[in-house]
């Protein structure tokens, strides 16, 4: 049997996976691949560094070069995350004739079009099945699976580390601050969580996955977002009441040929698929015109799951796969957009809005005043007593009928500025039936 030869550069969490599937599980994957893959050389920092893995003598290296000059290793996994060095070193193997697998969504987030642009002009190829969803195969299943389909809905739950929180908020009544520090604890969130729970990681991911389904050419930052840092334990509460949960969805619609694109913190209907999902699982929700709905559930984190997306991009650009998907999809190329992005502010949707008032008479006259105002209607009320909040105000929620986000966030800004006010307002979007195919 033939083999190949690739190699790893950085062996954190992810990479020791890799390296354990490829040198303990040689066998299977020979079976799938038809020849057997050889890990040749893994590049490290530090190579005296104590590993929970016995590698091969000769395979770990803190010489790049090694890798660069070994016309046999054709196909490499830089896996040391963050912008830089890692663009220079993919730019630097793609240009030694290496082809590239990737799980770093930031990257290609940020630099996709200059390195997949590098690639094609090259003759390389570029694979990043664990860049999304971590060990959920939604990028094959998009670019390949579907193909026959317009796709007219992704809906996802793409961090997990934002859905650990809401969970633990939702199941044992954690306040924020107490449910980041037990993820931080778990190793589901870093030191610094702020792009998890802004909404930018789930961002980041959203933009890859427009591109590939809809063929948007959206930057990630101009994609509307918002984070779950701003909710409290009394947000989760009115939800569970009023029969939904809350859930960070990352939203891409075609209505019209044009986009509907946002990142944000969405209630979600009880007991239904998306609203099931919890702990540090993601969850992509497809509608094709062909095929209908469909749903990925998966860990979209960890070592493993991660490591199983690396693999198989492994086993896909050794045996020739990804090169040919990656020649046909023309993926981040000159080309013009196929298609724009819609105006947030007229995209459709129901709402929750919470407000801190002062409880006397005429409040919710003003209330109900400047959201008629701004052509907003109000579907239902839920005023519990003082205290509800941990502060002296009375909370005010309100559940509106149909409208658009525009309207919508002209009539809080405007009830934001009343003196009968005392806190800044919560506003979510509410996913339900009414709601999803408009």
């Amino acid at each position: 049997m033939d083999t190949t030869k690739v190699a790893l550069v950085g062996m954190g969490t992810v990479g020791t996976g890799v390296a354990r599937l490829l040198c303990e599980e040689g066998d299977r994957l020979a079976h799938h691949a038809g020849r057997r893959i050889e890990l040749a050389k893994v590049v490290v920092s530090d190579t005296s560094k104590g590993r929970d893995i016995r590698l091969p003598k000769g395979v770990l290296t803190d010489d790049l070069d090694e890798v660069v000059a070994d016309p046999e290793i054709t196909t490499v996994a830089p896996l040391i995350g963050g912008l830089e060095p890692e663009r220079t070193i993919v730019l630097s193997l793609l240009g030694h004739g290496k082809n590239i697998v990737t799980a770093n969504k930031a990257l290609l987030a940020e630099y996709g079009p200059e390195l997949f642009d590098r690639a094609r002009e090259l003759g390389r190829s570029i694979a990043f099945e664990a860049a999304v969803a971590g060990g959920v195969p939604i990028i094959a299943n998009i670019s390949q699976c579907l193909s026959a389909n317009q796709i007219m809905s992704l809906q996802g739950i793409l961090n997990g580390t934002s859905n650990f929180i809401l969970s633990q908020m939702e199941s044992v009544g954690a306040a924020y601050a107490d449910a980041v520090a037990e993820a931080q604890r778990l190793g589901y969130a870093e030191a610094d969580p702020a792009m998890d729970v802004d909404g930018s990681d789930a961002a980041q991911k959203l933009g890859i996955l427009a591109h590939l389904a809809f063929g948007a050419r959206v930057h990630w930052r101009d994609i509307p977002r918002v984070g779950i840092d701003k909710l409290e334990l009394a947000d989760i509460q009115f939800a569970d009441e009023l029969g939904y949960r809350i859930r960070l969805l990352a939203v891409a619609r075609l209505v019209d040929n044009e986009l509907e694109l946002h990142v944000s913190p969405t209630l979600v209907r009880a007991n239904t698929p998306l609203a099931d999902v919890s702990g540090a699982f993601n969850a992509v929700s497809v509608e094709g015109d062909a095929v209908g709905p469909l749903l990925f559930h998966g860990l979209g984190a960890g070592q493993m799951p991660t490591a199983s997306a690396v693999v198989a991009d492994l086993i896909d650009t050794v045996v020739g796969r990804t090169a040919i998907t990656f020649r046909t999809l023309e993926l981040w190329s000159r080309r013009e957009a196929m298609v724009d992005a819609r105006d947030f502010d007229q995209v459709p949707g129901r709402f929750y809005m919470r407000f801190a008032v002062q409880d006397h008479p005429g409040v919710m006259s003003e209330i109900t005043g400047a959201l008629g105002r701004n052509g907003v209607s109000i579907a239902s009320i839920i005023q519990h007593e003082s205290g509800r909040l941990g502060r002296d105000e009375v909370p005010l929620v309100l559940m509106t009928h149909q409208t658009t986000e525009g309207a919508a966030a002209r009539a809080v800004r405007e009830i934001d500025r009343l003196a009968s006010v005392s806190a800044p307002s919560v506003r979510m979007r509410v996913h339900d039936a009414a709601v999803a195919g408009k």
